[in-house]
């Protein structure tokens, strides 16, 4: 399993709505409970936020790939889990 970590800004409703889709992805699959998720507020932890290569919020990394950028879809979430669910062969 790898770590997500998800840049965001307080005022953004793409945002907000990717935070809550993280909570009912991890309902809905219990496996992907154990997997780390970082929120990033890239106004609260400006010095964090610049170490990663994004322009749009919300950003998804799966470990150090960026796996999406911008406006987001619950389908979007999930597929973010299934890539930080795989394991490393």
């Amino acid at each position: 399993m790898k770590d997500i970590t998800v840049l965001v800004t307080d005022w953004c409703p793409h945002c907000k709505r990717a935070i809550n889709w993280i909570d009912e992805v991890r309902r809905e699959k219990p496996e992907y409970k154990d997997i780390n998720v970082e929120i990033i507020d890239e106004e609260k932890t400006p010095a964090i936020a610049k170490q990663y290569d994004y322009y749009y919020v919300p950003t998804y990394y799966v470990g150090n790939h960026k796996a999406f950028e911008g406006g987001t879809t619950k389908d979007i979430v999930r597929k973010v889990f299934d890539e930080a669910s795989k394991t490393d062969i």
